[in-house]
């Protein structure tokens, strides 16, 4: 169970911050930038549910995945063995994975086929969702770019997550988006 009782601690005035293992690293900490990126993702999430609440089933995927940002934001900040007994730490799992892998299908399989590129926008959840999307990519590329650094690990599933994760938030814009009928097209040299 996580405790907060003061929000600020001061520790962190020096431009470092604590790692789930304890470790100080730089705030501009490549693997700082990639579970604080994970953030923003979970940020964005929040911000298109305001938007997508009259579709419970939707909105209930979306608060699941926030969650599973936390315990994938967990797993990026504690690299190595954790803190908990036996070195114990918390990761995102292959069942979280097939879980996202399960809800592409079932959005997916009621869109209109896609005869072009989507633009971001339609309906102001599908916008938002497209923001989620790609700062979601970003996240993918930063933990991408963590894993190939030397002395650095990450879990294979958060990759996998968050390469997932931006599938289904596409799927999820076009979903909201009358089921692709809303969907704005790119239309190759329209403005030539």
């Amino acid at each position: 169970m996580v405790v907060l009782n003061k929000i600020y601690t001061r520790t962190g005035d020096d431009g470092t911050t604590a790692l789930g293992t304890g470790e100080r690293r730089k705030k501009y900490d490549l693997r700082i930038a990639a579970y604080g990126t994970v953030d923003e993702v979970n940020a964005a999430i929040g911000v298109a549910r305001l938007h997508a609440a009259s579709d419970p089933a939707l909105d209930g995927a979306l608060a699941r995945i926030q969650n599973d940002l936390f315990d994938l934001g967990a797993d990026l900040c504690t690299p190595g063995r954790g803190k908990g007994p036996g070195g114990a730490r918390l990761t995102v799992t292959d069942n979280q994975v097939v879980w996202l892998e399960a809800e592409i299908d079932r959005l997916n399989a009621d869109l209109a086929p896609l005869r072009s590129f989507v633009l971001p926008g339609g309906g102001a959840a599908a916008a938002y969702l497209h923001v989620a999307r790609t700062i979601c990519r970003r996240a993918e590329r930063l933990t991408a770019e963590l894993k190939d650094k030397a002395g650095e690990s990450v879990t294979p599933e958060v990759l996998k997550y968050l390469n997932r994760l931006s599938d289904y938030l596409f799927v999820a814009s076009r979903y909201t988006n009358n089921k692709g009928a809303g969907d704005v097209l790119w239309k190759p040299g329209e403005n030539r």
